[in-house]
């Protein structure tokens, strides 16, 4: 397989997995409620997302953001909540990206800028979305304002999950196929 096939397959299958971990956490019941507001739910779905953006870079951890889109889409009638989701793991990886093309030549800054970076585009991008679509779906602004601490919080806690969850997986996969990373790496930085 040369390096374009290996690229298209990785994404499909890292995309296949959003799916199996969306529909796996949401029918099992094992999305985990954030105990000061019990509506907002953690899941492993950005694990996948993340590992497509370190394995494979933007694009592929682009599309497989959107794939969850689709996923919620196709099993929930809820296009907003399926739009926030995507939205939310697109802001991750975005902000992840963006710190390991400003420190390349530094890996192990690169890394730390990739963790803080995701992390705080996903809770500004977050808050921001937050104060649009809430009201509009008819939640009061007061009210809006006054849960977005524990909505950062929440945002926080899920890029912290999804980001070293995929570096977790990103670490274990260069130690046991490393042939596969050198391959993609060559790919994402020409």
């Amino acid at each position: 397989m040369n390096i374009k096939t290996t690229t298209v397959t990785l994404t499909a299958v890292l995309a296949a997995l959003v799916v199996v971990f969306d529909y796996a956490m949401k029918f099992s019941g094992f999305k985990i409620p954030f105990p000061w507001l019990p509506v907002l739910k953690f899941d492993f779905t950005g694990v996948p997302i993340v590992l497509s953006l370190l394995i494979l870079g933007f694009v592929p951890g682009a599309f497989a953001s959107s794939v969850a889109f689709l996923a919620i889409a196709v099993r929930s009638p809820d296009l907003i909540g399926a739009s926030m989701k995507a939205l939310a793991e697109f802001s991750t990886i975005l902000g992840m990206f963006a710190g390991l093309v400003w420190l390349e030549k530094k890996p192990r800054l690169a890394k730390l800028a990739s963790f803080a970076l995701g992390c705080l585009a996903r809770v500004a991008v977050m808050a921001l979305a937050n104060l649009a679509v809430l009201p509009i779906q008819g939640m009061p602004f007061n009210a809006v304002i006054a849960i977005s601490p524990l909505v950062a919080v929440f945002n926080l806690f899920h890029a912290l999950i999804s980001i070293f969850g995929g570096y977790l997986l990103y670490e274990a996969l260069r130690r046991r196929v490393p042939s596969l990373i050198l391959k993609e790496e060559a790919n994402r930085n020409p």
